[in-house]
């Protein structure tokens, strides 16, 4: 399945900018076959997240993405959740993940740890 007919199918529908905004972050792949969208949904999070960041974007201008980031996240969340057997050990990579970009990009790829 596409990721934009798995997104098709959740009810409530995102509203239209927000909608289109994760359509944005998903670029070419939103069309394309996915194996894994919740990898997919959740490395478009970080990369939003980490453009944020590296932007130190905090104004009102920004909200639109972190709202795409957050539905992004969940979005991954949910298509865990179809898989439960996996479930608790990819929420913990997301999590850590996630935390990570507050480290810098150094740390996102799997320490965790700051920058000393």
């Amino acid at each position: 399945m596409t990721l934009a007919r798995w997104l098709d199918a959740r009810h409530p529908a995102p509203p239209p900018a927000l909608r289109a905004r994760i359509e944005t972050a998903l670029g070419s792949q939103l069309h394309e076959e996915s194996l894994d969208p919740a990898e997919t949904f959740l490395a478009a999070a970080e990369c939003l997240v980490r453009a944020l960041l590296d932007e130190n974007a905090t104004s009102r201008g920004s909200a639109l993405d972190l709202l795409a980031a957050d539905a992004l996240v969940t979005y991954a969340f949910e298509a865990l959740s179809e898989r439960p057997a996996h479930l608790a050990r990819r929420a913990a990579e997301a999590m850590t993940r996630i935390a990570a970009l507050a480290h810098g990009p150094d740390a996102s790829a799997g320490l965790g740890a700051p920058k000393r």
